[in-house]
C-alpha cells in the first residue's frame, strides 16, 4: 500500500494540525458553501471537492475519530517500510492494529461506520436526495461491512443494507416519490402514505452485488421524520396541544382545531380541566386499514396575563360572587 493512499484532511480544510474545534467547524463551513452542489450544479469536480471536505470534517470534528486519525497518519509514512501497511515488522503502533486494514480508505470507512464496495477506491457510498445534493452522512452504521464476509466463502458475504431516509410531515402523511442516490446507482422510490419514524422499506435487488455470483441483496430505508412544531405521537395517533380561554373552560363552545386535512370544528364540554384530551377521530395517520387514526387535542387553558380594565372588573365581579372552593378538601390533608 503506497503512502500517497494517505489523505491529510487537515491540509484539505486549510487548518493545522493544532486547530480547535471551532477552527474546524468554521473552515468546514467556509468551504461547504463554495462547494456545495446546489451552488455548482453539474460541476463534478466541485462535487467530489464537497465530498472530500465532508469527509474530513467527519472525521476532524469528531474527538475520537480525530484521535486515531492522527495515530493512524502518525505511521503512515512507515507502511513501506513494515510489510505493506502500518503493522507489520514488529512496529509497535500505540497499541493499535492497523493490519486489519488493506488501505487508508478501509480504515476511513471503518471509521465513519459507512459502506464501501471491495476494491474501490472511491469514498464509498452516500447517500443522496431528489435534489441530486449530499445530505451528509447519513446511518450506514447497520450497513454490512463486505470486507468482514471477504474470503474464500461467498456464503458468508452478507448483501443487504440499510440507510436513512429523512422525509417532512406533508411527503409522509400523503407519500412521496424519492430519487436517491446509492453509490453510482439512481433509483426512483416511491413512499407510500402513512409512514412514520421507525417505518422500515424493503428495495427488493438494491442491495449489494455478490461478486461471486452476481446476486444482489435488498436495500432497506429506515424512515424518520423531521421534528414537527404541532403534532406528535402517541402510538398510531396524532398528538397535539389547543390552548383555550378560562371562559371557555367554564362555559364551553366550539374552537377551529388543525388536522392533517385541514381546520376542523371541536366541541369544548362546560368544565373541562388543562391536561384533559379530547378525541377526533378518524383525523389523525394514514393506517393500514386504509382509514386514519384519531387525533387526540390535549387542552390547555391560557391564563391571561395581561387585562383590560373592563376584563379585570369582571373577573374580581366573578372573585367575589363565586361559591366553588376547589381547594376545600385539602383541608383534610395531613402526613
Amino acid at each position: 500500500m503506497a503512502s500517497t493512499d494517505y489523505k491529510d484532511y487537515y491540509a484539505v480544510l486549510g487548518v493545522g494540525k493544532s486547530a480547535s474545534g471551532e477552527e474546524i467547524k468554521k473552515a468546514f463551513r467556509k468551504l461547504a458553501v463554495k462547494y456545495h452542489p446546489d451552488r455548482n450544479p453539474g460541476d463534478k469536480q466541485a462535487e467530489e471537492r464537497f465530498k472530500e471536505i465532508s469527509e474530513a470534517y467527519e472525521v476532524l470534528s469528531d474527538a475520537e475519530k480525530r484521535q486515531k486519525y492522527d495515530q493512524f497518519g502518525q505511521y503512515w509514512k512507515q507502511a513501506s517500510q513494515s510489510g505493506g501497511y502500518p503493522g507489520g515488522a514488529g512496529v509497535d503502533f500505540g497499541g493499535f492494529d492497523f493490519s486489519q486494514y488493506r488501505s487508508f480508505e478501509d480504515f476511513i470507512n471503518e471509521l465513519l461506520g459507512r459502506f464501501a464496495t471491495p476494491g474501490a477506491t472511491g469514498t464509498g457510498s452516500y447517500y443522496r436526495t431528489s435534489t441530486g445534493g449530499r445530505t451528509g452522512f447519513e446511518d450506514y452504521s447497520n450497513f454490512n461491512d463486505f470486507a468482514a464476509g471477504y474470503g474464500n466463502n461467498p456464503q458468508a458475504i452478507q448483501l443487504d443494507r440499510e440507510a436513512v431516509l429523512r422525509l417532512n410531515w406533508s411527503e409522509a402523511y400523503r407519500g412521496v416519490q424519492k430519487r436517491i442516490g446509492i453509490g453510482t446507482e439512481t433509483i426512483d422510490i416511491r413512499i407510500p402514505a402513512g409512514v412514520k419514524t421507525g417505518s422500515r422499506l424493503k428495495v427488493k435487488g438494491k442491495g449489494q452485488s455478490n461478486p461471486y455470483n452476481q446476486q444482489r441483496g435488498d436495500l432497506y430505508l429506515k424512515i424518520e421524520l423531521n421534528a414537527h412544531p404541532f403534532y406528535q405521537f402517541e402510538a398510531d395517533n396524532l398528538v397535539c396541544e389547543v390552548p383555550i380561554t378560562p371562559d371557555e373552560a367554564v362555559l364551553g363552545g366550539s374552537i377551529e382545531v388543525p388536522t392533517p386535512e385541514g381546520m376542523v370544528t371541536m366541541k369544548i364540554p362546560a368544565g373541562i380541566r388543562s391536561g384533559q384530551s379530547l378525541r377526533l377521530r378518524g383525523k389523525g395517520w394514514p393506517n393500514a386499514q386504509g382509514g386514519n387514526s384519531d387525533q387526540l387535542v390535549k387542552i390547555l387553558i391560557d391564563t391571561p396575563k395581561e387585562l383590560t380594565q373592563t376584563e379585570r372588573e369582571l373577573y374580581e365581579k366573578i372573585r367575589a360572587n363565586r361559591t366553588s372552593d376547589p381547594r376545600k378538601n385539602l383541608q383534610q390533608t395531613s402526613l
